[in-house]
């Protein structure tokens, strides 16, 4: 494989917006993730990868409390910190800021000591810290981080009804959600990491109660992991809940990093625990034949695999992610991938189905 690709043939496609489902925020096709912040990235990095992204027309960050990955309670909320500096140095009005509550059943004492549901009080303690981090009045949308239930996650496929537990209902979670709407302090609410049945009941108690409705779902979707076209896509797309996709590189697997060896700084290879869902059957394979397919097409394996996750007539906007300004800038260099390159994409995924979900 070499060492350099081609990445002046291909045309750089210009930033596209959009309207979120039928919310009034327009966000950008392309959201910066920051997780890595207050972990692998200083403040002062931080402070270079949103001046950069805002001048590239992102318009959309995504944050979480529980931020940075991994957890600890020494850096827990610096994501937020460091985003609300930024803030504080731009006009508040022109960017789409989201975060997420955690759930239950994860641990993470040092949050409210440990969540144990997304009951009200919870709730507006977590809503309450992230506003005083972000330094901000209101955020524009606001997300429950996984499900407060007994759900497969994270690289567990199966659901197992035996480890059910006692959760707060969905009706109780939208209604306070709903309450902070109404008091100016959220504009929207979503989901992430939810499942077909969720997304139905978290529609269907809101309909029946005029409670506030979910606009979206930030879910894993990316070459290696399309689980999200079978049963959530068409929930989705007749419900008008947008996907916001998250890990569009599969944690740096797409990116042909790991191929050869395993870098030292590559979050895999610091962060070991977090790759259950890529040390399965056919992964490198997989990964194998995408980045050969994007070394046909004289493109990155990165500008590939971001292209493709940007085609999808149901993800609303691409979540990214970077640990330096050299990932970020590959990470932005976007392309438009045509009819026959996403033929070939097909055809490796017929071979190699889903092989990390």
């Amino acid at each position: 494989m070499p060492l350099f690709y081609n990445l002046a043939s291909p045309e750089i496609s210009p930033m596209k917006y959009s309207r979120l489902a039928d919310s009034d925020l327009n966000i950008s096709e392309i959201a910066l993730g920051t997780m890595t912040f207050g972990q692998q990235n200083s403040v002062a990095d931080a402070m270079l990868q949103l001046d950069y992204a805002a001048g590239k027309g992102v318009n959309f960050f995504d944050v979480a409390e529980m931020y940075p990955v991994p957890g600890k309670a020494e850096t827990q909320g610096l994501s937020e910190e460091y985003l609300g500096k930024w803030l504080q140095t731009q006009h508040r009005e022109q960017y789409i800021i989201a975060t997420k509550i955690a759930g239950p059943s994860r641990g993470f004492n040092w949050i409210r000591n440990g969540p144990e549901s997304i009951d009200r009080s919870n709730v507006l303690s977590a809503v309450e810290s992230s506003l005083r981090r972000l330094k901000t009045d209101y955020i524009d949308l606001y997300q429950i981080h996984w499900p407060a239930r007994n759900v497969p996650m994270f690289g567990n496929n199966y659901y197992n009804p035996n480890n059910e537990y006692s959760a707060t209902p969905i009706e109780e979670q939208l209604t306070v959600l709903t309450e902070l709407v109404k008091g100016g302090l959220i504009r929207q609410i979503g989901v992430s990491n939810e499942t077909p049945w969720g997304v139905a009941e978290f529609l269907k108690v809101s309909e029946r109660l005029g409670l506030k409705r979910i606009v979206s779902i930030q879910n894993p979707y990316n070459l290696i992991n399309r689980t999200f076209e079978i049963g959530l896509h068409e929930m989705c797309s007749r419900e008008k809940v947008n996907l916001l996709a998250y890990s569009p590189l599969a944690f740096g697997l797409l990116t042909g990093k790991y191929i050869n060896n395993s870098p030292v700084n590559g979050r895999l290879s610091l962060y070991p625990a977090f790759g259950q869902r890529y040390q399965k059957l056919n992964v490198a394979p997989a990964v194998a034949a995408y980045v050969q397919l994007a070394e046909q097409f004289c493109l990155s394996p990165t500008q590939m695999a971001i292209a493709f996750v940007r085609s999808r007539p149901f993800v609303s906007s691409t979540i990214i992610g970077a640990t330096t300004m050299d990932q970020l800038k590959q990470n932005l260099n976007l392309i438009t991938l045509d009819e026959e390159q996403l033929k070939l994409i097909e055809n490796i995924h017929l071979q190699y189905t889903n092989p990390a979900p």
